[in-house]
């Protein structure tokens, strides 16, 4: 059995996240009260207790997403896991790249809930709220989406921001550009072109000046090399120097999250199995339907932690 964690992105939050993890094991309180001491504010009120909408802000369910996929990570290692002999290969979609960083020692938890909140700041303040737009595009193929992108981008930037697998992709870009590029989808037989209820065109070349502040931001944190490869999103290939994950992660921003490509390369590449750190269970749905060949687990609640180091140390 080969290994990798996967770590989950933006869309994941649910208001709870975390408590059953911080009711029962005192590492995972330390994370929680970790990232909360790192912003200067208390996240992990709001992810328990909500509202809803402030959790949702793009600021707040980046780093707090972190600290339930870290809290996850903390009561594993507690528990017996070495990460390095156990686990092949860590991957993140978007935001959780950072978790996964985290997770391969690369930043310090401090350090990349700082880092998410200047990301999450500096993504909502890139564009005009109501300027740009994402659109999920069901049913066609990477090359027809990227062609309809292409025939958009007369009405202004028009980009494939994720490429989620099972046909399904997400574009990103100008308003009146995605509203044209969804329009000529359905017109070449897309199941579904719907427009996504988000705050900014995320990885899109709107996003240049949150990209700028990343390199800034990333160029004062302490790095070190990950302690197991990371699959990087932007390459979809493993990376192992800090450096360079450094600078993919500022190419992130404005770049396209391969996720479909990334499983895919774990398929090709001997993982059996995916472990889903943190919330939600979304890429583990995304798994299953880019190879049938890859078990996809969830580990978020207390009860997961023991069923996967059973099977982890099996």
């Amino acid at each position: 059995m080969t290994v990798a964690f996967t770590f989950p992105g933006q869309g994941s939050q649910a208001v709870g996240m975390g408590k059953d993890l911080a009711d029962n094991f005192a590492e995972a309180r330390a994370v929680f009260q970790e990232v909360d001491d790192a912003l200067g504010q208390k996240l992990s009120d709001i992810m328990w207790n909500g509202p809803e909408e402030t959790l949702t802000l793009t600021a707040n369910a980046q780093p707090a997403l972190m600290a339930v996929s870290m809290a996850v990570i903390r009561v594993l290692e507690a528990k017996g896991l070495d990460l390095k002999s156990k686990v092949a290969f860590v991957a993140g979609h978007s935001l959780g790249e950072y978790s996964a960083l985290a997770a391969a020692g690369t930043f310090s938890i401090a350090d990349t809930a700082r880092l998410l909140r200047i990301r999450g700041n500096a993504m909502q303040a890139a564009v005009p709220v109501g300027a740009g737009a994402m659109a999920a595009i069901i049913g066609l193929e990477h090359g027809d989406v990227q062609a309809i992108c292409e025939a958009a981008a007369a009405e202004g930037p028009c980009q494939i921001a994720n490429d989620n697998g099972g046909g399904q992709l997400v574009i990103s870009g100008g308003k009146a550009a995605v509203e044209k590029a969804a329009a000529l989808a359905t017109e070449k037989g897309a199941k579904r072109a719907i427009m996504l209820p988000v705050s900014a065109p995320f990885h899109s070349a709107l996003m240049a000046p949150a990209a700028d502040a990343m390199r800034e931001a990333l160029s004062t944190v302490e790095k070190r090399d990950p302690s197991v490869p990371l699959i990087a999103n932007v390459l979809a290939a493993p990376v192992t120097s800090a450096t360079e994950i450094a600078d993919l992660l500022v190419q992130q921003v404005t770049g396209q999250v391969r996720w479909r490509e990334t499983v895919e390369w774990f398929g090709a590449n001997g993982v059996t199995t995916l472990y889903e750190i943190g919330a939600g269970k979304v890429l583990t749905g995304l798994a299953r339907r880019i190879d049938k060949n890859i078990n996809g687990i969830a580990v978020n609640g207390p009860a997961d932690i023991d069923a996967a180091l059973a099977a982890l140390n099996g």
